[in-house]
C-alpha cells in the first residue's frame, strides 16, 4: 500500500470533531478568540472556506480570527500550527494539499500529517476545473489543447505554489492531454495566481470551484472550459467534465478539515 493511500485512510479515519478544553475545570473553551491559520495568501479556495467555516462556527464558538500564511506552497504555516501550543486556540484549515501532496513531494517535509496533527473534522470537498482568461484563443478544453500543441512553450499556467493541488492538476492535465508544453507560474496562494489570469499576465489556470470563481466566470472575467469531476458540476451544468471533453482520468477534487497540534485534548464535560 501506497503512503498516499495511508494517509487518506489515516484522515478518513480520524475520530470526531475536537472541542479540545485542556485548561481548567473553572474555564470553558473557548475562553478568548480562535486563530484559524489559512496556509495561503487571502482571495483563493482556502481562504474563501476558512471564512465560511469561521462565520458558521462564529456563534457557538466565539471570535475565531483568520491569519493567512502563503508561502513555500502552504508549508510554512502547516509547520507553524504543527509546532503550537496544542490547547484549541491554534487550529489549521488543512486539505489535501497540506496533508496529503505535501508531505509526498517534499525531500525534507518540515511537519508528519498524521503524527503531528490531531483532526478535527474533514467537513467539505470541491471539484477543481480548467479555467482561461477571456482573450486566450479557446472556448472549450479540446481547442485549448490544440492551441497549446501548436505553440509549444508558449502558453503559461498560475498555481498556487509547488505541490499545491491546482500545481499537480496542471501538470496531471499536461500529461494525460498528451505532453503540453505549457510552463508554470508560482504564487503564494490561488488569491494572487486567479488576479494575475484576471488581469490577463497569465492564461490558464485551474481553480477550486467556489462561489467566487463562478462569479468570475459567470462576470466575464474567466472562462471555465471543463471541471475535473467524475459530474458536471450542479451549479455549471452547462459546462462538460474534463473526461468528457476527451481527457480521460482528469478528475481532481480537494478535501478540506480542521486540524489542529497533536495533543490537542478532545471535548471534555468538565470544560
Amino acid at each position: 500500500m501506497t503512503r498516499g493511500r495511508l494517509l487518506v485512510i489515516a484522515l478518513a479515519a480520524a475520530g470526531a470533531f475536537l472541542m479540545p478544553t485542556g485548561l481548567s475545570a473553572q474555564e470553558r473553551y473557548p475562553a478568548r478568540p480562535i486563530r484559524l491559520v489559512v496556509a495561503s495568501a487571502a482571495g483563493g479556495v482556502h481562504d474563501v472556506i476558512g471564512r465560511l467555516w469561521a462565520n458558521k462556527l462564529k456563534a457557538a464558538l466565539g471570535t475565531i480570527v483568520i491569519d493567512n500564511r502563503g508561502g513555500a506552497g502552504g508549508t510554512l504555516g502547516v509547520g507553524e500550527v504543527a509546532r503550537a501550543q496544542a490547547d484549541g486556540y491554534t487550529l489549521l484549515l488543512g486539505s489535501n494539499s497540506t496533508h496529503i501532496l505535501h508531505p509526498l513531494i517534499a525531500r525534507q517535509p518540515i511537519y508528519d500529517a498524521i503524527r503531528d496533527f490531531e483532526v478535527a473534522s474533514i467537513f467539505a470537498v470541491t471539484a477543481s476545473s480548467v479555467a482561461v482568461h477571456p482573450a486566450a484563443p479557446a472556448r472549450t478544453l479540446e481547442e485549448l489543447i490544440a492551441h497549446a500543441k501548436a505553440n509549444p512553450g508558449r502558453l503559461s499556467y498560475a498555481h498556487a505554489g509547488v505541490g499545491s493541488v491546482s500545481h499537480v492538476a496542471s501538470e496531471m492535465l499536461k500529461q494525460l492531454a498528451g505532453g503540453l508544453d505549457i510552463f508554470p507560474v508560482p504564487y503564494k496562494g490561488m488569491g494572487p495566481a486567479q488576479a494575475d489570469v484576471i488581469s490577463g499576465n497569465v492564461a490558464v489556470f485551474l481553480p477550486n470551484i467556489t462561489g467566487q470563481v463562478i462569479e468570475l466566470h459567470r462576470t466575464g472575467k474567466i472562462r471555465i472550459l471543463a471541471v475535473n469531476a467524475p459530474a458536471r458540476h450542479p451549479a455549471l451544468p452547462e459546462i462538460p467534465t474534463a473526461v468528457e471533453a476527451g481527457v480521460a482520468g482528469m478528475i481532481v477534487q480537494n478535501f478540506f478539515g480542521i486540524f489542529g497540534p497533536a495533543g490537542t485534548p478532545k471535548a471534555s464535560s468538565t470544560g
